[in-house]
């Protein structure tokens, strides 16, 4: 019987492959590449570069669609504003009538501040007092934005003046208050178009 030198435990060895290194000296120079393995690696080095520079193009529109989007909210910001700023800043125009005590339409002369002083009149609190024959005052004050003729009731509107961006004038043209930024304003003929109901 032949005596077996294997333990049982390690396999045998393998015999070493043809072919491969196990050291290599100092001295050995290392073989020049093959034309195929050149031209790989310029293929290979130039792919490189093109996914480099698409990289490159595809953050330079990133950042340009970002700057496209903070642009456009910008302009639709100031466009929001100036919309919000003409919306709040329309005029508004309203036709003033003048009333008598118990709301029947009058002469719109009897509305108004320098006709009424210059008649012994005088306004207070909103209206206006004319002098009657015999003793007493008339009272009257506008109404705004309501209808009808002279001798009758007038039809809706209000008696609370408008804000001072609305404009305001009477059927004959002449301006009550002057709407913008709450100038008061001229008649066109040049009387006074500030009422004492205003």
């Amino acid at each position: 019987m032949t005596q077996d030198n294997n333990t049982g435990d390690q396999p045998p060895p393998e015999p070493p492959q043809r072919g491969s290194m196990r050291f290599q000296d100092s001295n050995t120079r290392p073989r020049q590449p093959s034309v195929a393995e050149q031209r790989a690696r310029q293929q290979a080095l130039a792919q490189q570069e093109r996914d480099e520079e698409l990289a490159r193009q595809a953050d330079a529109k990133a950042a340009t669609r970002r700057k496209i989007l903070i642009g456009s909210g910008v302009t639709v910001g100031l466009v929001g504003l100036v919309a919000t700023f003409y919306t709040v800043a329309k005029t508004e125009n309203v036709t003033a009538v003048c009333t008598d005590a118990g709301g029947v339409v009058q002469n719109d002369d009897y509305c108004d501040d320098t006709y009424v002083t210059s008649h012994g009149g005088y306004h207070s609190g909103g209206f206006l007092f004319l002098p009657i024959p015999g003793g007493g005052y008339n009272s009257y004050r506008y109404n705004y934005g309501g209808t009808g003729v002279i001798g009758q009731r007038v039809s809706g509107g209000s008696y609370d003046p408008p804000s001072a961006r609305t404009n305001v004038t009477t059927k004959s043209g002449k301006s009550v208050q002057r709407g913008g930024f709450g100038i008061s304003g001229k008649s066109g003929s040049g009387g006074s178009g500030k009422s004492g109901g205003s």
